[in-house]
């Protein structure tokens, strides 16, 4: 518990000093936000900073601070130093400067960042990526929530059977997602999400409390990396895929734009992304260290489901349920499994609203209106409707889809992590801030993409993967650094 408390402390320390730092860097000033300068009523309007704040951080929260850091705690305490330096150093700046930088190009999307920066070709590939990523968020945000209801209803209300079917739940939830997308945002999501964010925040302090209260026995940090994990996948680089949302996660520059379009006031911008990823990253501490307990203090009941954390990709949603109702009693359990629903709910619902923005914009079909909306969001749905389809039938299906989310994800923060280090460049500012950490999850991700999913392969294999990575990508930012000073 040293080692946890150690990183919580670290974390908030990060928000005071490295935040602030981060901030100058950019430097925010009082010119016309988006929301007031492009106020249209349906995209584009000024909202509080407190309720702005609650909607970040369930848009980019997600069940993936949970279910992530629960499968990374199968690292042992090497998650709680990728979660510690990555949010600190790599998740919270790159939201706060993608988000500052929608906000000072007048609210526009991920892929216009980026071609902005990087290239029309890039941008190009970038959409389509986006959009792809933006597809699994709706169809694995579906899945999640809707077992979690199956199980919360099968359990309490058995004699309605209809509530413990996860097909009624799916169907509810695809209907939500499609009223939510289509609305203005503060008609749902505005109203409808702080509540939410407080039962998610409620959630995680009641189990820091327990945490407190019990003292688990877990390992240090101290007491040895490699020899405390409970899986036979390597740190480097599963770990840094495996925990993504709580540490960085490219997923949360698709999300960043919608409230960039909400800010009254650029000075916002430091509570509202650097903030939320912080609190982001303290959910995922909180719910690593839980599931550390049930796999090395094997208490009872509970350890005996989790030994050793095997097949733990798709038994989270029943594992959350269970600690939050062996912990919590009843009535803290419904608080904190509501938090843990709406969660991916609302971020899979945001989800799919970035992506008809980020469809519309290249389209150049304007959204006011309900019609033209619907242009875009009709064939949106279909396609995630089929994907959730095929997860559903193939027993492999959500594993398959959240590997390739979890490196999609990663491989997304990459691109912007170099589009914003470019900007940084150009306006003589120190762009070392961003430079390590692009280079960093570069190598993570080709290493992950040719050692993992795709080669299968171990040891110096993946070494000689992962610097050759480095070199190059390297190489070509001193190449583009010397041809731009150049010029």
């Amino acid at each position: 518990m040293i080692t946890f408390s150690l990183s919580l402390v670290a974390l908030v320390l990060g928000y005071f000093l490295y935040g602030r730092f981060v901030e100058r860097v950019f430097g925010p000033d009082d010119r016309p936000t988006p929301a007031v300068a492009k106020a249209d009523g349906v995209d584009f309007m000024v909202l509080p900073g407190w309720k702005i704040f609650m909607i970040q951080f369930l848009n980019i929260a997600g069940t993936g601070p949970i279910f992530g850091a629960i499968m990374g705690a199968q690292f042992g305490p090497a998650a709680y130093l990728w979660i510690v330096l990555g949010c600190i150093f790599a998740g919270a700046t790159h939201d706060y400067l993608s988000g500052m930088l929608s906000v000072r190009h007048g609210g526009i999307n991920q892929p216009e960042i980026i071609g902005r920066y990087l290239g029309k070709s890039t941008k190009q590939v970038m959409l389509v990526f986006a959009v792809f990523l933006l597809m699994m968020v709706g169809a694995v945000f579906v899945f999640s929530p809707a077992t979690l209801l199956q199980g919360l209803c099968a359990e309490h209300v058995p004699s309605v059977s209809l509530l413990g079917d996860s097909t009624f739940w799916i169907i509810v939830i695809f209907a939500y997602y499609l009223i939510a997308t289509m609305m203005p945002i503060d008609k749902i999501i505005g109203k409808v999400y702080p509540l939410f964010a407080f039962s998610l925040l409620f959630m995680a302090v009641a189990l820091l409390v327990m945490l407190f209260v019990k003292q688990p026995d877990i390992p240090e940090v101290w007491e040895g990396l490699p020899g405390a994990a409970l899986t036979a996948d390597a740190v480097f680089p599963c770990l840094f895929i495996t925990i993504a949302c709580g540490a960085i996660s490219g997923f949360h520059a698709t999300q960043s734009p919608l409230m960039a379009r909400c800010m009254k006031s650029e000075r916002q911008g430091r509570p509202i992304f650097y903030g939320a990823m912080i609190t982001e990253g303290i959910v995922a501490l909180i719910w690593a260290t839980v599931a550390m307990y049930f796999f090395y203090d094997q208490p009872t009941p509970g350890y005996e489901t989790m030994e050793g954390g095997k097949d733990i990709i798709n038994r989270a949603p029943s594992i959350v349920s269970m600690i939050c109702d062996n912990w919590l009693g009843l009535f803290g359990s419904i608080l904190a499994i509501l938090g843990v629903v709406a969660a991916p709910i609302t971020s899979g619902d945001t989800a799919l609203r970035s992506c008809r923005l980020i469809i519309a914009d290249f389209i150049h079909l304007e959204q006011r209106t309900i019609r033209k909306r619907l242009y875009v969001c009709v064939p949106l749905f279909a396609a995630v409707i089929a994907l959730l389809i095929w997860q559903i039938s193939d027993a492999g299906g959500f594993k398959t889809i959240w590997s390739w989310f979890g490196w999609s994800n990663q491989t997304l923060s990459v691109f912007m992590l170099w589009a914003i280090t470019v900007y940084l460049v150009q306006q003589k500012k120190p762009y070392i801030i961003t430079l390590i950490p692009a280079l960093f999850m570069t190598v993570v991700c080709t290493t992950y993409l040719f050692s993992v999913q795709v080669f299968k392969l171990e040891g110096s294999a993946t070494a000689a993967i992962a610097v050759a990575a480095l070199i190059i990508s390297s190489l070509w930012f001193i190449c583009w650094h010397k041809k731009y000073q150049h010029h």
